[in-house]
């Protein structure tokens, strides 16, 4: 039986992107009254992982790194059809970069035991680096192959998989185990279903910290983050506007002329 685990994040919604700020003193961004909601390439990546459990009868299981919050999106994961949830969260994760967030949950997945496939999104909506699948690979010791469009072949150990490159595609044989970033091309994620949310309750999400992990402060979270951000500001937009009067030959005539003034015609 294959075993499947899919990465997931917790991202602020982006209806309320409006009200994420920059901390001064850490330059890393305040998110904690923003709404979270599963990264949308998550769902592509759940969304495989699923039809893999329909196919061959798969177990998946899922796992996340945020704030406690962030267990609401694990539960959603299950509803939708995932056997095990697993959420790392701990004060010290928090200002993790890429590099201290692969290196997290490779040492989550470490303990509950190495799969045969880890999904991940390609990257998150929030921080869209693409570099956290990658490096989870190279702290797992799997394979990795990004930007996969299609599953071709996965009856057997070594899959065939479509994966983006500009201009079109490439045809990858890979050996399991292996680590597969997703895009939204692969597939169209199913929805929410009432008994899929009613069988999620029963379904325990486990929450492990850093004595859990068994890490040291200084190789995760912010501390163990190597990227340093030097300095971080909002940009200010400012548009002008101005309304032009007139008859309706009048007002045409007038944003032509505006128009080739501007050499836009």
């Amino acid at each position: 039986m294959l075993n499947v685990i899919v990465c997931v994040k917790a991202v602020p919604d982006p209806k309320e992107a409006d009200r994420i700020r920059i901390d001064p003193i850490t330059k890393t961004l305040t998110r904690g009254n923003v709404p979270l909601v599963l990264n949308p390439l998550d769902r592509n990546a759940i969304e495989a992982a699923l039809q893999l459990k329909e196919q061959y009868g798969a177990q998946v299981a899922v796992i996340s790194m945020g704030p406690p919050q962030a267990a609401k999106i694990v539960k959603e994961c299950l509803a939708l059809g995932a056997d095990r949830g697993l959420l790392l969260s701990d004060r010290a994760f928090g200002g993790a970069d890429a590099y201290a967030t692969a290196y997290t949950l490779a040492k989550g997945i470490e303990k509950i035991g190495l799969p045969d496939v880890v999904f991940c999104g390609m990257a998150s909506s929030d921080g869209s680096t693409e570099w956290v699948g990658p490096m989870l690979a190279t702290f797992l010791g799997m394979t990795i192959v990004t930007l996969v469009t299609e599953i071709v072949e996965s009856s057997g150990r070594q899959w065939q998989v479509k994966a983006s490159v500009e201009n079109g595609y490439r045809l990858v044989q890979v050996d399991l185990p292996a680590v597969l970033t997703v895009t939204r091309e692969l597939n169209v994620p199913r929805a929410l279903s009432f008994s899929g949310i009613v069988k999620a309750r029963k379904k325990e999400i486990l929450e492990w910290g850093i004595k859990k992990l068994e890490l040291q402060e200084e190789s995760v979270g912010l501390k163990g983050s190597p990227t340093i951000v030097s300095k971080m500001m909002t940009r200010e937009r400012k548009r002008q506007v101005e309304f032009i009067t007139g008859t309706r030959e009048e007002k045409v005539e007038r944003l032509i002329q505006e128009l080739v003034d501007a050499g836009a015609l």
